[in-house]
């Protein structure tokens, strides 16, 4: 439907002003596609002959555009299914925007458009633009240059504006989409879409409400690898009318969600409509800054100074210049210049002064880019200057950014500039905002793709006697479970806690007490109180059987006094951790779009005034859990502060990727709070925690609650080859990246080029990192893992790579030449069909060096046809449906 031969268009006319006769104007102007008029009251439409219905038209439409009353629109949509149409633009509005009539007309379309299997983009919609193709399927009377840049807009008003200010600044572009409501084709699709289209090379977005957030970020990180995503969403600071039931609950807004989702995705976040042209630009350079640290070359102080201000505001750093290439500086520079970075060239440089300063900066291992200011004084010309930037900025290997500051003396230079691909701007703050940008994308992606740490934690701790606690729970009524039932999970997956004891009176707080020993804490256990502190329920530091008596008989009248209308369900005693030297939360909640996110930051009573967190989404390994710790204020503390113990922080990492699998595996879980994460002597205990039950989860998959795909353990097997070695089948993990450059540096060189039809030996960590980190619901690759003198090692790999169209996958299988004829290539390769099976697959396909009989003989036994083709390859593909 994007790339049509036939194209009708249901409601053309020639009537001046209306949107049936822009649209049929923008299509008449390609002159090779077939374009189909449909209105029944007219016989041509700018001399092409219409058509009364769909049905009388003699070819098969690949596209129809619908611009009728929105009462119409339905009974068209019907007619459309019925003669197959491949998909549907609705660009009518009077739909759910006007209230439950128009709502009601909406949920009919979408009723349709499942018996039928059409694609819609709308209603409510401008409709699309391909450039390069020559597409124009709008109402809009604008005609972008072709370019690489997509631009798809959920507004149709402000995606109109948007688009009209970047015509005039001969912005291009590859796509202009308009999506209205969304009730089909979303965010998700449309970035699958242009990930496999080579004309784009990033895609803008502004962005109201997420539609399907699963798909969004499954398509979004397949598309961020290779190509920038850069979003404005709005409504940042829309409050959440829900009343929270947790500190997590209360702390985490929808926006840090939708912050979280796009940082994991790879996706660049922007505030402003300017920025989003501005990041489009450059982050798809080749060479991104590898780090915050800026070179600042100008002829002017003041520049240099606002430059600096944003530099530090926006939190990158002034590179600091070597004491050599200060002195080769000096040796160029008249004496009286900056003698720092700023580097001040002084306003009556030339040109050759600009180019030894960038040199210098180029070589200086510390300069991660350079800012070239100009203003227009002196004997450089900005010309000239400009031509002679942009030779050099192509030539290196760190980012160069320009600011020529000015108005029609500098327009031709900008102008250069914008030919050679050099970034360009009026102001040093856009030039600075801009440059942090290509460092925060660039080091988040870094970052996402490091390859994690083994850590020490059960994937498959003991969970059926809480799913049954869960049930109990429900059953009572209850929403919340008490402390020591919230506990019973931590203790699952081994996360550290104080184990409290109920009681039901103060002789048996006394005889636990004397047990456990002192000092003690003292709780009472309420469904009714999130926060315990309030109401004065809980009491540290007990330290003898007279004081707990007077504290116990203290404790339950005020709670009588406080909150008269709780339920006490009783009380608890618990040893007390001493010197406790820093306290941090750790919780979940469930966001509307997203599923189940993972907070950390500061604990204790003033968690919730501090708002010092971060938010991840699960599931997270090593790394994550590292990350979602920098990115808070308190992490700097608890790594030792005035003389405090700093915390264990691999135990932390630990802790944190059990509290994610515990949410991976709980999909009852509402809300859940650890407050506080207590650290000691270095090490962390779950002082208090909370769950909040949701009572409402619906199974409509075994991870409802998740937009990212867990670990798939259903694929793990255990299994022997035909001489009986023990192998274990299993999902990669982004954690098998030294056991994956181990199996593939040490293949044979045949075996090499029958993989990957050449020899490779020294793998880079980017391509293994496409190898191990992947998203399991688009591609999934299966291990075998043997142990040789109880080392780990992998013997062979298969991985199946699914098309954005969700139809067929590509196939590729290795086994290490000593574990060759044993049975697992065929026992690999019969695995994958499987799986490609359950995920729904039609067909999968695998290219095939035609010289490798083994491997084209075990296809056919398996059932392949093979094709041979040119250039010695074979194509071989299994029909499974």
């Amino acid at each position: 439907m994007l790339n049509p031969e036939t194209v009708a268009l249901i409601g053309a006319t020639e009537r001046e002003g209306s949107v049936g006769r822009t649209i049929m104007e923008n299509l008449l102007q390609e002159k090779t596609r077939k374009i189909f008029p449909v209105n029944p009251d007219r016989k041509t439409v700018f001399g092409v002959d219409c058509h009364p219905d769909l049905k009388s038209i003699p070819e098969k439409i690949h596209l129809a555009i619908i611009a009728t009353p929105a009462i119409k629109v339905p009974e068209i949509v019907e007619e459309c299914g019925k003669i197959g149409v491949e998909g549907v633009i609705i660009v009518t509005a009077g739909f759910k925007e006007i209230g439950e009539e128009g709502k009601k007309l909406e949920e009919e379309i979408t009723q349709i458009r499942k018996k039928y299997g059409l694609r819609i983009i709308g209603p409510n919609c401008l409709g699309v633009i391909r450039p390069n193709i020559g597409l124009n399927a709008s109402f809009l009377k604008a005609d972008p240059e072709p370019g690489n840049i997509a631009f798809i807009s959920q507004s149709g008003a402000l995606g109109t504006a948007i688009l009209d200010w970047a015509i005039n600044a001969h912005i291009k572009f590859s796509m202009f989409a308009s999506l209205g409501s969304m009730i089909d084709v979303d965010f998700g699709d449309l970035i699958d879409f242009l990930g496999d289209d080579p004309d784009t090379r990033s895609i803008m977005i502004y962005m109201e409400s997420v539609g399907n957030a699963k798909k969004f970020m499954s398509a979004t990180k397949g598309f961020s690898r290779n190509k920038p995503v850069i979003i404005v969403k709005t409504g940042r600071f829309a409050q959440s009318a829900k009343a929270a039931l947790s500190h997590t609950g209360a702390m985490a807004g929808d926006d840090r969600v939708y912050d979280a989702a796009f940082k994991r995705a790879g996706a660049v976040r922007v505030k402003e409509v300017a920025d989003l042209f501005n990041a489009a630009e450059v982050l798809d350079s080749k060479h991104l800054p590898k780090g915050p640290k800026l070179a600042i070359i100008t002829n002017a102080g003041g520049p240099g100074v606002m430059a600096t201000d944003a530099l530090i505001e926006l939190g990158g750093e002034l590179a600091k210049l070597s004491d050599a290439n200060l002195k080769e500086l000096d040796s160029f520079l008249p004496p009286y210049w900056s003698k720092s970075n700023p580097i001040d060239v002084l306003g009556d440089s030339d040109i050759k002064r600009y180019v030894n300063s960038v040199y210098v900066c180029l070589k200086d291992p510390e300069v991660n880019g350079i800012l070239i200011i100009y203003t227009p004084q002196g004997t450089a010309q900005p010309d000239e200057l400009a031509k002679t930037i942009s030779e050099i900025a192509k030539k290196a290997m760190k980012p160069i950014i320009t600011v020529w500051m000015g108005g029609e003396r500098v327009k031709r230079a900008r102008e250069i500039f914008v030919q050679n691909d050099i970034p360009s701007y009026e102001t040093p703050e856009e030039a600075v905002k801009t440059y942090l940008y290509m460092h925060n994308y660039g080091r988040n992606l870094e970052l996402l793709y490091e390859t994690p740490a083994e850590l020490p934690v059960d994937q498959a701790p003991p969970k059926s006697n809480l799913k049954a606690l869960i049930k109990r729970v429900a059953k009572e009524g209850r929403a919340i479970l008490t402390e020591e039932e919230s506990k019973r999970f931590l203790m699952s997956y081994g996360i550290p806690t104080t184990r409290g004891y109920p009681v039901k009176t103060v002789e048996e707080a006394v005889l636990f007490a004397n047990k456990i020993g002192y000092p003690i804490v003292i709780k009472i256990s309420s469904p009714d109180l999130t926060h315990k502190s309030d109401v004065g329920g809980v009491i540290t530091g007990i330290r003898s059987d007279e004081r707990l008596r007077d504290e116990y008989d203290k404790l339950m009248k005020r709670i009588l006094e406080k909150a008269p209308q709780a339920r006490i369900i009783g009380v608890t005693v618990q040893k007390m951790v001493e010197n406790i030297d820093y306290e941090v939360m750790l919780g979940a909640k469930k966001d509307n779009y997203f599923g189940s996110v993972i907070l950390f930051g500061l604990g204790g009573v003033t968690a919730e005034i501090f708002g010092d967190f971060s938010i991840g989404l699960p599931p997270l390994n090593q790394t994550l859990a590292r990350i979602l710790m920098e990115e808070t204020k308190v992490y700097k503390m608890i790594k030792g502060f005035r003389g405090k113990m700093p915390a264990d922080l691999r135990q932390l990492e630990q802790i944190i990727v059990s509290f994610s699998n515990l949410i991976v595996d709980f999909p009852e879980i509402a809300e859940m709070d650890i407050n506080p994460l207590a650290i000691s002597n270095g090490k962390a205990y779950a002082l208090d925690a909370r769950i909040i039950i949701d009572q409402m989860v619906e199974y409509a998959s075994q991870y409802p609650h998740l937009v990212i795909t867990p670990y798939p353990t259903k694929y793990v097997v255990p299994w022997k080859t035909t001489d009986g070695i023990e192998v274990i089948l299993r999902p990669i993990r982004p954690e098998d990246e030294p056991l994956e450059r181990e199996m593939l540096s040490t293949l044979s060189e045949q075996t090499s080029r029958d993989r990957f039809f050449q020899v490779i030996k020294n793998i880079p960590h980017e391509m293994l990192t496409r190898f191990c980190n992947i998203d399991y619901d688009r591609d999934i690759a299966i291990v075998a893992e043997v142990k040789d003198l109880e080392i780990r090692r992998l013997v062979g790999t298969v991985r199946i790579i699914i098309e954005s169209d969700f139809t067929k996958g590509e196939f590729a299988v290795v086994v290490h030449d000593d574990y060759q004829g044993k049975g697992l290539g065929y026992k690999l390769l019969d695995m994958v069909i499987g799986i490609a099976a359950e995920k729904g697959l039609e067909m999968i396909f695998g290219i095939v060096l035609t010289d490798n009989r083994k491997m084209l003989t075990m296809c056919q036994d398996l059932g392949f046809t093979v094709k041979h083709l040119p250039e010695g390859i074979s194509r071989v593909e299994l029909i499974l449906k």
